[in-house]
């Protein structure tokens, strides 16, 4: 199978768990955890929009996943807390196993992928080497031109 071939079955294997489930379970693991974090700072850690975390933070809530609980910080402003329901921990456990069983399909697939292409070098090292040395007797210099 070639790079490109296997490249493009990794992207189609990859939309069978979307980016929105990743989110999901990134932020639901993060707030296990860390409940006060801000939607910025969640933004932060996960390396992606604060418009993506806030739909996705209203979607866990939505399903049940997250309840808010409001109190002032110390700079009077209002916060959040997003803390995991029962439901939640229960979502965040299943998630954890289909994302561990996604991350090793993909292991998988990228380790005969290296294979393959490790392969694919040597083929290419000895054909290189062939073309060097076609017509060479013992001893003198191959025919390369430069």
């Amino acid at each position: 199978m070639t790079a490109l071939v296997s490249v493009a079955l990794i992207s189609v294997h990859m939309m069978n768990m979307s980016r929105d489930d990743t989110t999901s379970y990134g932020l639901l693991k993060i707030l296990e955890s860390n409940p006060n974090l801000s939607q910025r700072e969640l933004a932060n850690r996960l390396d992606i929009s604060l418009g993506k975390v806030n739909f996705c933070l209203k979607a866990l809530i939505d399903k049940g996943c997250l309840k808010v609980n409001n109190f002032r910080n110390s700079d009077n402003k209002l916060a959040y807390a997003y803390l995991l329901t029962p439901h939640g921990v229960e979502e965040r456990a299943h998630m954890t196993a289909r994302f561990l069983r996604y991350k090793m399909q993909e292991y998988n697939r990228l380790r005969e992928e290296i294979e393959s292409l490790k392969k694919e070098a040597e083929q290419q090292d000895m054909a290189e080497s062939v073309e060097l040395t076609k017509g060479n007797t013992k001893g003198s210099e191959p025919n390369v031109e430069w």
